[in-house]
């Protein structure tokens, strides 16, 4: 039995299996911290908050990435990995203290796409960062 674990099919469909529990897991979170609900916003078309999802996404996934590529087991995996997503919301609230001249959450809200944009690019970019340091 212990050989069907050390398969590698098997080791690569745990390591997807848990990247998606914890990629759905930090998207509640971020649902949580923003002012708006990001499904309900995407489901009417909202594009800045569409981009910003999507980035919050790309990012998760690429810490996950190195996460997995960088530690040989699930549970260094899991642990880099939420190191990485609690990087990537403190980012988040930096973001949004370093514009004081508007919120954020309700830019983004309104549609703004050019700050959807940014809240794009900053969370994939910061992933990079963060993800090389895993």
């Amino acid at each position: 039995m212990s050989d069907f674990w050390e398969n590698e099919l098997v080791e690569i469909a745990a390591y997807y299996s848990v990247a998606v529990l914890c990629l759905v897991l930090f998207l509640t979170v971020f649902e949580l911290v923003t002012a708006y609900k990001n499904w309900e916003e995407i489901q009417k078309g909202n594009l800045a908050v569409a981009m910003a999802t999507g980035g919050k996404i790309l990012g998760i996934a690429n810490v996950f990435q190195h996460s997995i590529s960088q530690h040989n087991s699930l549970l260094q995996m899991i642990g880099w990995g939420v190191y990485g997503f609690v990087m990537l919301l403190i980012s988040y609230f930096i973001f949004e203290f370093l514009t004081p001249r508007f919120k954020i959450d309700q830019e983004i809200e309104n549609d703004n796409r050019a700050v959807g944009f940014i809240s794009f690019v900053i969370s994939v970019g910061l992933s990079f960062v963060v993800a090389a340091g895993i």
